[in-house]
C-alpha cells in the first residue's frame, strides 16, 4: 500500500494523507496533480510513475510530493516545484534538500491539532456565500478551467448550477487523472457565488473538498454540504453520502424530489445562449494574440454571481413586502422558468429560509 516516506514538520498528523495524495487507479498514468482536504488544511500533490527495472518496486516506480496549506487559494504557484520535486524523487530517492529549504521559505502557522489556529484564523472556505473573494479564490494559473468546464458540460452547468445553489452534496467521479476533474469541483463551488450581505447566516457554506476516497467515508458521512471527486466507483453504490452524482456529462440524482432539476428548461437554454454571447464578444473583443483566459474566468464567475444576485435581491424584496407573493412575472425577472423551475424555488426559499409564498401553480395563467 501507500506510505508517508517523508514530511516535515514531522509531528504533523497526516493519517490517511497518503491515499488523498495518490489518487486511486494512478498506477494507469505517468503523472497527475491532486487536490484534497486533510482536516482544516488543503492539500496539493503532483504524482509521477516511471518503469524502473526492480522486483521489489515490481517494475515502477510511484510518488507523490505535496503540500498542505490552511488554504487552497495559492497552493497553484507551487505546482511547478512540486512538478519537478515528485521527478526529482523517483529519479534520486532520499534527496530531500529541496523540500526543506522550501518547508523552511514558506512554512506558516498552521492550525494545532485541536484546529484553533495559533495566530488569525484563516478563510478556509471560498467560495463563500457570505462574501466574494474571487481574486482570493482562484486556484489555477489562467489556463481556461472555466472554458474547459463549459465545453465540457455544456447546458448541463445550468444543472450543477441549481444543486450548487441548493449547497447539496455534489460527488463527480472520473477515472484517473484526477487534477481536471479537482478543477471542476472548484467550478462548481464558483457557481454559487452571491454578493449580497446579510444573507443566509444559517446556510452551509459550499465545501470543496476536491479529491476524496473511501477513507473519507466516515466524515462525508457527517456533511451537509460539499462538492468533491473521487476515482473510486464504489462511491455510487452509497447513496446515503451524496445527492448528486456526476459521471462524465451525465449528472443524476436519487432523490425523487430532485429529479424535476435534471431537466433543462427554456430559462437554462437562453440563460446558456446568454452565457455563450458574452464569451463570444469577449473573444472578438480581445486583440489577436492576446491572451484572455484570465477575463473569460472573470466573466464566467461573474455571470452566475450576478445571476445568483439577482435572484436573492428579488426573493428578499417580496419577502420584505406587505403581501409577500411571489408571481410568475418575479420568476421571470430572476431569468428563471415560472413552471419549469417551480420545484427550484421552492427548494431555494426552504434552503436559505426565506418567507415568501408562491403562487406560480396553474400553467395557462402565467
Amino acid at each position: 500500500g501507500n506510505m508517508v516516506e517523508w514530511c516535515l514538520p514531522q509531528d504533523i498528523d497526516l493519517e490517511g494523507v497518503e491515499f488523498k495524495s495518490m489518487a486511486s487507479g494512478s498506477h494507469k498514468i505517468q503523472s497527475d496533480f491532486i487536490y484534497f482536504r486533510k482536516g482544516l488544511c488543503f492539500g496539493l500533490a503532483c504524482f509521477a510513475n516511471m518503469p524502473v527495472e526492480s522486483e521489489l518496486e515490481r517494475g515502477a516506480r510511484m510518488k507523490s510530493v505535496g503540500i498542505l496549506s490552511p488554504s487552497y487559494t495559492l497552493l497553484y504557484r507551487y505546482m511547478h516545484f512540486l512538478e519537478n520535486q515528485v521527478r526529482h524523487q523517483l529519479e534520486m530517492p532520499g534527496h530531500y534538500s529541496h523540500l526543506e529549504a522550501f518547508y523552511d521559505d514558506k512554512k506558516g502557522v498552521l492550525p494545532d491539532s485541536r484546529g484553533t489556529p495559533t495566530s488569525q484564523q484563516p478563510v478556509h472556505w471560498l467560495p463563500s456565500i457570505h462574501r466574494y473573494m474571487y481574486p482570493e479564490m482562484k486556484i489555477t494559473h489562467p489556463a481556461g478551467c472555466m472554458s474547459q468546464f463549459i465545453k465540457f458540460f455544456g447546458e448541463q452547468i445550468l444543472v450543477l448550477w441549481k444543486f450548487a445553489l441548493l449547497r447539496k452534496r455534489i460527488l463527480i467521479f472520473s477515472p484517473p487523472p484526477v487534477g481536471v476533474v479537482c478543477y471542476r469541483v472548484y467550478c462548481c463551488c464558483c457557481l454559487a457565488n452571491v454578493s449580497l450581505p446579510g444573507l443566509g447566516g444559517t446556510v452551509p457554506e459550499s465545501k470543496p473538498f476536491f479529491y476524496v476516497n473511501v477513507a473519507d467515508i466516515e466524515m462525508l458521512e457527517t456533511e451537509v454540504s460539499y462538492v468533491a471527486c473521487t476515482t473510486e466507483k464504489i462511491f455510487e453504490e452509497k447513496r446515503d453520502l451524496y445527492d448528486v452524482y456526476v459521471d462524465n456529462q451525465n449528472v443524476k440524482t436519487h432523490h425523487e424530489h430532485l429529479q424535476p432539476l435534471l431537466k433543462v428548461n427554456s430559462a437554462d437554454k437562453e440563460k446558456y445562449r446568454r452565457l455563450n454571447d458574452q464569451r463570444q464578444m469577449l473573444m472578438y473583443s480581445q486583440e489577436v494574440g492576446e491572451d484572455c483566459s484570465s477575463c473569460e474566468e472573470d466573466l464566467f464567475i461573474l455571470f452566475f454571481m450576478e445571476q445568483n444576485n439577482r435572484i436573492f435581491q428579488t426573493l428578499m424584496e417580496v419577502s420584505a413586502s406587505q403581501d409577500k407573493t411571489l408571481t410568475a412575472d418575479h420568476a421571470r425577472g430572476m431569468g428563471l422558468d415560472p413552471q419549469g423551475d417551480r420545484s427550484f424555488l421552492m427548494d431555494l426559499l426552504e434552503v436559505y429560509g426565506i418567507d415568501v409564498m408562491l403562487v406560480i401553480d396553474n400553467p395557462c395563467c402565467t
